[in-house]
C-alpha cells in the first residue's frame, strides 16, 4: 500500500512554460465598463488566483492535498483491456487510466479538493460552481463537505432533468442544486423570460454561478478549461507516467475526450512534457463541433461575458448546444493551452457521433465490464480505431487513454440511445 501511494506525484506539472509559443494572456474586452481580471481577484480563492497565473513548470502539492488524494483513493488503478485487445485482434496493447474509481465517479475530484483547501485555509465559509453533466457539481459538494464548507451548485437545465441521480447525490453531500437558467440571478431572470423552456447550457450557468458568488460574498471554483484546473488534473497524467514506468512500458498513442479540456490536459500534457508519446488525440462530440467548426479568437469563457477573455478554439459564447447524451462535452470552447497545441498540430483531434460512441461504449463494457461515461466513450471510439489500424499494419504499438469517468449514473442516456439506435 505504501509503494501505491509513492506514485502519488508531490508536485504537479504545468504545461506553460514548456508550449511551443508564448501563451496569449487573458485580457478585457476594449470596452469593458470594469475589469474581468480584477474580478477574478473578487470571486477566486487568492491561492488559485495565483497558480492561475503562475509559470512555474511544478507546483509543489500541499501535504493536506496530498493526503486526501490517497484518502478519495489516488493512485487510481492503469488497468490493461486485455480483454478489449483479444475482441479488436490488435497487436497493440491497451492500457486505461480509471479516474471513475474515485468517489465522486471522475476525475473532477482532482481539482475540488484543492480548490476547497485553498478557500478552507483563505478563511471562506461557502463555495459556487456550475455543472453540466454532474461530475463537477459532485466533486466540489464533496470537497466543500471535506473541509466544512457550504456549496451552491447550478446545474445545466438539460442535465438537472436528465439526471436527478447526479443531483440526489450533491443534495447528499449538502450541497443546494439549482437548474440553470434560475430567477436567482438576474442574468438568469433575462433568459427564462426570453424562453421559460431553455435548455441551459454551462456557458450559462458558469455565469449564474459568478454572478450568485458576487452578489453574496462567496467564492467561486472553476472546473474545467482554465489553467490552474489543467495543472491540478495534472496528478493524473504524472501517476500514469509512473505506473507505466514500473510496467516497463513506453506509451505511443495518447488518447483523452475533450469538454474543456482539463481530463485531457492533466492526463496527456505531462506526458507531453515529458517527451513521451509520438501520438496525442483529443476528442470530441461531431454534435459540438468546435474542433471542426471554432474558430482560434479570443473569446468569454461564460456566455454572460463576466469572466476575461481568454484565447481558445470556441464556437462562441452564445453558443447554445444540442440536448446531447454527453453533457460533459457541451462545453462552447476550449483551454487555451490545449487550443494552442491543435493550432501547432501538437495535439490531433477527431469528433465522433452519437451512434460511433454508443457503439464504441458497448464494445468496451462488454470486454471489460467497466460502463464508461458517455464522455470517456469517445476516447474509447479513437482507441477502437487507432487498435484496429495497428491490426493493419501489424503494429505494436502501446495505446494508453483516460477513461475520465464511469457511467453508472448515465444508465437513462444510454437507455434513451438505445432506443434511437434500435
Amino acid at each position: 500500500m505504501e509503494f501505491q501511494e509513492d506514485l502519488v506525484p508531490k508536485y504537479w506539472y504545468n504545461i506553460i512554460p514548456d508550449l511551443p509559443k508564448p501563451l496569449p494572456p487573458p485580457r478585457d474586452p476594449p470596452d469593458s465598463e470594469f475589469s474581468r481580471i480584477e474580478l477574478l481577484k473578487r470571486i477566486m480563492p487568492k491561492e488559485v488566483l495565483r497558480q492561475q497565473f503562475t509559470v512555474e513548470r511544478f507546483v509543489s502539492i500541499p501535504e493536506k492535498v496530498r493526503e486526501a488524494y490517497i484518502n478519495i483513493g489516488r493512485p487510481t488503478p492503469l488497468l490493461r483491456a486485455r480483454r478489449l485487445e483479444e475482441m479488436l485482434r490488435t497487436p497493440a496493447r491497451i492500457y486505461f487510466k480509471f479516474e471513475g474509481a474515485t468517489p465522486t465517479g471522475s476525475h473532477k475530484i482532482n481539482t475540488a479538493i484543492p480548490q476547497a483547501y485553498f478557500s478552507m485555509e483563505e478563511g471562506v465559509n461557502h463555495l459556487v460552481t456550475e455543472t453540466g453533466a454532474g461530475q463537477w457539481g459532485t466533486a466540489v459538494a464533496l470537497a466543500s463537505r471535506m473541509y466544512g464548507l457550504e456549496s451552491s451548485i447550478f446545474m445545466v437545465r438539460v442535465s438537472y432533468e436528465q439526471k436527478p441521480q447526479r443531483r440526489t447525490i450533491m443534495q447528499l453531500y449538502g450541497a443546494k442544486v439549482y437548474s440553470s437558467p434560475t430567477s436567482l440571478t438576474e442574468y438568469g431572470k433575462k433568459l427564462t423570460s426570453q424562453n421559460p423552456d431553455h435548455p441551459g447550457s454551462l456557458g450559462i450557468a458558469m455565469s449564474e454561478a459568478i454572478e450568485y458568488a458576487m452578489t453574496n460574498g462567496y467564492k467561486y471554483l472553476v472546473g474545467s478549461v482554465l489553467d490552474v484546473v489543467v495543472l491540478h488534473q495534472s496528478v493524473i497524467g504524472l501517476e500514469t507516467i509512473n505506473q507505466l514506468r514500473n510496467l516497463d512500458e513506453e506509451p505511443d498513442v495518447l488518447i483523452g475526450c475533450v469538454g474543456g479540456g482539463s481530463n485531457f490536459g492533466g492526463f496527456v500534457f505531462p506526458f507531453i512534457g515529458a517527451q513521451k508519446g509520438t501520438k496525442y488525440i483529443a476528442v470530441g462530440s461531431f454534435e459540438v463541433p468546435k474542433f471542426s467548426r471554432g474558430t482560434y479568437n479570443y473569446d468569454f469563457p461564460d456566455s454572460a461575458g463576466l469572466l476575461p477573455l481568454i484565447k481558445m478554439i470556441t464556437l462562441g459564447k452564445d453558443y447554445v448546444p444540442p440536448p446531447i447524451y454527453s453533457g460533459g462535452l457541451r462545453y462552447h470552447g476550449a483551454a487555451p493551452s490545449l487550443s494552442m497545441l491543435i493550432k501547432e498540430g501538437i495535439v490531433k483531434w477527431r469528433e465522433y457521433n452519437e451512434r460511433e460512441i454508443f457503439e464504441a461504449a458497448q464494445t468496451f463494457l462488454q470486454a471489460q465490464g467497466i460502463v464508461p461515461a458517455p464522455e470517456s466513450s469517445h476516447a474509447i471510439k479513437a482507441v477502437i480505431d487507432e487498435a484496429r489500424e495497428a491490426r493493419v499494419k501489424n503494429e505494436k504499438k502501446v495505446i494508453v487513454f483516460n477513461l475520465s469517468g464511469h457511467g453508472l449514473l448515465d444508465l437513462p442516456n444510454y437507455e434513451s440511445m438505445m432506443k434511437r439506435m434500435s
